[in-house]
């Protein structure tokens, strides 16, 4: 195991000593389903060596094992971007301490702006695919983690899950949209015509966060689940400036219907796993 990774894991494990059987990942303003969780240990971040600090508000930056409906679960609380500055095998850090855990179901979570002029702030979308347009890929380099070398994408959210998610989400009154993610570095928003672009493209919703993760999880050979927030309209779409406070805003109005979702998912998918 590398070196990194095992003092991690064992800084992790003077805290707890629970399995969890699957991981999430919680986007901008949705961390709050993490302090639902029962039993929970919460371990700060900027203790674990080598794990990247997130500097985004909406992401406290917390490593959260717990249980729901006595799954157990590493919910984290505040996810790293590229953006940020790290080399992008360190934002994906964290799917590294998943993959030593054996932990074989990933949920990602993330607040997107909505290319679908369909869609509007407040949405849930399940991804279904995604683009990446990072122009950078977190398996370039030493194969030092294990894992396939060179992983199939061609179902990169676990599409066995999609139909039963949709029931689910209707048994619980949640609407859900389908639609494929893209995601460019950021911080900066997308312009009008870069908009205008990824609609042509094929991408439903905009984000600067998930990709990493999702490629390293498949790589590690694990499932995963996608759901975006549609936290506003992007650029184009409507007249409207783009403010992260409007994300985080729209994160914590749609809160219910989130914990919803992702607690349906747990207690319906997580469960058989």
């Amino acid at each position: 195991m590398n070196t990194d990774l095992q003092n991690a894991l064992a800084h992790i494990r003077t805290f707890t000593t629970l399995q969890p059987r699957a991981g999430i990942i919680l986007g901008s303003g949705l961390g709050a389903f993490a302090d639902t969780l029962d039993n929970k240990v919460k371990i700060p971040t900027d203790g674990i060596p080598h794990y990247p600090q997130s500097t985004v508000e909406g992401h406290e930056g917390f490593l959260v094992f717990g249980e729901h409906k006595g799954v157990p679960l590493l919910a984290v609380q505040g996810r790293t971007h590229y953006y940020e500055g790290y080399p992008i095998a360190e934002v994906t850090f964290v799917v590294r301490i998943m993959q030593a855990l054996n932990i074989k179901i990933l949920m990602v979570t993330n607040a997107a702006g909505g290319i679908n002029p369909r869609f509007k702030p407040g949405d849930l979308m399940l991804i279904t695919d995604q683009v990446n347009f990072l122009f950078n890929n977190p398996l370039i380099g030493k194969n030092e983690y294990g894992g396939l070398r060179f992983p199939d994408m061609s179902d990169a959210y676990s599409s066995a899950y999609f139909d039963q998610i949709e029931t689910l989400a209707l048994k619980r009154n949640v609407p859900l949209r389908r639609g494929v993610l893209w995601v460019s570095s950021g911080p900066s928003y997308e312009t009008a015509s870069e908009v205008k672009m990824i609609r042509k493209f094929g991408g439903h919703a905009a984000s600067m966060s998930t990709v990493p993760e999702v490629v390293v999880a498949k790589q590690a050979q694990m499932d995963v689940i996608g759901i975006s927030c549609i936290t506003n309209y992007a650029t184009g779409v409507s007249a409207q400036p783009l403010s992260h406070e409007e994300v985080t805003e729209t994160a914590e109005l749609v809160k219910d219907k989130f914990l919803s979702l992702v607690t349906g998912i747990i207690e319906e998918i997580f469960t058989t796993i």
